[in-house]
């Protein structure tokens, strides 16, 4: 049989597999072997373990355990429940104060944290009651939510960005300079929203109570304010300072962020052993995860190479009309869509290697690219009838919140990240400007 005919039937009963509910990393190790034994032979894998022992000697990967333990003990110790209060109490009396509150800690949780499901999960818990209780519109909470808890996709230490540095062969550094901007500019885009919406539909959003602002003074607001919300930020502002300023190399400034995060929650006296043990056994399961899927990849991409596989999809590109743009659309459209079904470590390691060869061979800028795939993924986590962040909102919302009021909440936040993605494939500069403004492109 034609090796390539071999390999789209590789590509097939991946996805077949995955939506069997095949755990992720057996299913892209299961295909990878199955048609790289059939249709090349065993000595095909003798490249196997010199290709693994590089995925884990990466030193640059060390950074994910870090970060991801940085972002998990945030979240743990309830750090993110006290800042949601104290920011939603500083906004007074003014209609969409609380959902610019979420939207400014997902912002913080996102930079800290970096993986989504944790993200939304932890606001669904903390947010979405409070909002409820406050009377905000069923819909508008939803959306606010998801669109907020999705941040960490792009904004760095965003995972996705380490990984994409990896795969792409790019510094991370200049990596997490150019999603800086898209990611605040995102940011800034949401909360423009909710001040519009406070104007014109301030019922979806009415201003805490009287009563309830009355239980702390303005002193006892900044306090807690400097207790509780600016130790994450500085954190946060020192590792990212630290990197996209050439002062550290990311993984040491993860073990920083390790370090600070451990000493933020001790002096915020919520570190104990149960929530350190807590936080150690989530960290390993979610770099396990990852390192497992890095690991299982290689056996896909080596069996799909095998199969000439990387010349049918130069050659599908090559037959997508428009050039460049043509091809950058096409890969954006194939992302968007598979987002849908995978998550974005699988689309990373899957589907990246496969088209990034020739976008390198186009010479188009690839930090430029990797921001605009990050949009993309992040994207696609909002977007019904399957976008993951309205799953994990669903898993852990109130009864009363129906699908459709979710669907219709982020409808919004969907148009607000189109419009960014479309600027910044029209205006590189928004992505490319800081890292050429601190040398380094």
């Amino acid at each position: 049989m034609d090796p390539q005919i071999l390999a789209i039937m590789m590509v097939v009963s991946l996805f077949a597999l995955i939506l069997l509910g095949v755990p992720v990393a057996f299913a892209i190790a299961g295909a990878g072997l199955f048609f790289g034994v059939i249709g090349v032979d065993l000595n095909l894998f003798n490249l196997l373990p010199s290709r693994i022992f590089g995925v884990l000697t990466n030193y640059t990967l060390l950074a994910v355990p870090l970060f991801v333990f940085m972002g998990i003990l945030l979240e743990k110790s309830r750090l993110a429940e006290k800042m949601l209060d104290v920011l939603g109490l500083l906004s007074g009396k003014k209609p969409g104060g609380m959902a610019i509150a979420i939207i400014v800690v997902g912002i913080l949780m996102g930079a800290s944290t970096g993986i989504v499901g944790a993200t939304v999960v932890t606001l669904t818990m903390i947010a979405l009651p409070t909002l409820l209780k406050r009377n905000y519109s069923h819909s508008v909470s939803c959306g606010t939510i998801c669109a907020s808890g999705t941040l960490g996709q792009i904004l760095p230490p965003s995972l996705v960005l380490i990984l994409l540095a990896d795969i792409s062969g790019e510094a991370i550094g200049p990596l997490f300079a150019a999603a800086l901007m898209p990611g605040l500019l995102l940011a800034t885009c949401y909360i423009v929203y909710i001040i519009l919406l406070s104007k014109f539909a301030p019922h979806h959003v009415p201003p805490i109570d009287q009563e309830e602002r009355d239980t702390y003074s303005k002193k006892e607001l900044w306090i807690e304010f400097f207790k509780s919300v600016a130790p994450p930020f500085l954190l946060i502002f020192a590792v990212l300072g630290s990197i996209i300023g050439g002062l550290a190399a990311p993984t040491e400034a993860a073990s920083m962020g390790a370090i600070g995060a451990l000493v933020i929650v001790f002096l915020s006296k919520r570190l104990n052993l149960a929530i350190l043990k807590e936080t150690l056994y989530e960290t390993m399961k979610v770099t396990g995860m990852i390192m497992f899927v890095l690991i299982a990849s290689q056996v896909f991409g080596l069996s799909f190479r095998g199969l000439d596989g990387d010349y049918l999809v130069e050659d599908l590109f090559a037959a997508i009309p428009g050039g460049m743009w043509g091809s950058i659309l096409f890969m954006m459209l194939v992302l968007f869509v598979l987002g849908f079904f995978l998550e974005w470590i699988e689309i990373s390691y899957i589907v990246l290697p496969l088209v990034l060869p020739i976008f390198h061979a186009l010479d188009i800028n690839m930090i430029w690219l990797g921001i605009l795939v990050a949009l993309n993924l992040q994207s696609s986590f909002l977007t019904p009838p399957f976008g993951w962040s309205l799953f994990f909102l669903k898993g852990v919302a109130p009864k009363e919140i129906k699908t459709m009021e979710i669907y219709k909440g982020v409808l919004p936040f969907i148009a607000i990240q189109i419009i960014v993605i479309a600027l910044v494939m029209i205006f590189p500069e928004i992505a490319l400007w800081l890292p050429k403004a601190i040398g380094w492109m």
